[in-house]
């Protein structure tokens, strides 16, 4: 199980062949190309790669493919969001058992959970797998919150939740689960959702989740190791030309 994450969530997205299949070794290429650029991790299918588009046979085959790729060399985390907590389980155990080491989980779609339903969603998945768990938090798309003091329970519950993903674009929320979860657990990581690595690592987030490190990764790279060595003043314009 992994315990510490940090640095740049390459996010590739999925190619298809003119027919609509799976391009399965251009899926590879792009893993492959992403981690050589610096990634220290790969999540995927996410939203970029059309994880709410395609069958649970095609995401199991993305997860087996990006596995492959990466071959070891860095962590692969895998979203397994749909709108059902056992659908969820289903996926995460695939995930499991091509050798994910780790899963990317959204509250269920459309329900918009109260905050007993996200908790036993969150604590079940969590329970039903053995490789570590970050929670994905996207107010604005799913309507829901996860708020500081139910990542902190979930933290309290849950040994193999070990990080969070904010989509929010909210410093104000982001600041404040930084800082609550660094006094819970010191290596739970807390990224921002795209690459504003500035703001987020200045306050003690842990990286960003990035699509643009398929496109740009020496600018996404030098972004990211400004700021992991504290040298802001270096990471200022390189920040202002990343966004």
């Amino acid at each position: 199980m992994l315990t510490k994450i940090r640095g740049i969530v390459g996010t590739p997205v999925t190619p298809f062949t003119p027919d609509n299949r799976v391009d399965g070794p251009t899926l590879q290429r792009i893993v492959d190309f992403v981690i050589r650029n610096g990634a220290q991790a790969i999540g995927l299918p996410m939203h970029i790669g059309e994880s709410i588009n395609m069958s649970v046979e095609e995401r199991q085959l993305v997860a087996r493919l990006a596995v492959e790729a990466a071959a070891g060399r860095v962590p692969v985390l895998v979203n397994p969001s749909l709108s059902g907590t056992d659908e969820v389980i289903a996926l995460s155990r695939h995930a499991e058992s091509v050798g994910a080491q780790g899963l990317v989980v959204i509250s269920p779609y459309h329900w918009q959970p109260a905050r007993a339903a996200l908790l036993d969603h969150f604590t079940t998945v969590a329970g039903a797998v053995g490789i570590s768990l970050i929670a994905y938090n996207y107010p604005e798309r799913i309507g829901v919150t996860l708020t500081p003091d139910l990542v902190l329970e979930l933290i309290d519950r849950c040994p193999n939740f070990v990080g969070l993903k904010d989509a929010g674009i909210n410093m104000e929320y982001f600041t404040e689960v930084c800082r609550v979860t660094s006094a819970a657990r010191p290596d739970f990581s807390v990224f921002t959702g795209v690459e504003y690595f500035l703001p987020g690592m200045a306050v003690g987030g842990a990286g960003a989740f990035s699509a643009c490190g398929a496109v740009a990764p020496q600018l996404v790279k030098a972004v990211y190791d400004a700021c992991a060595a504290g040298d802001y003043a270096r990471a200022r314009p390189l920040q202002y030309k990343l966004s």
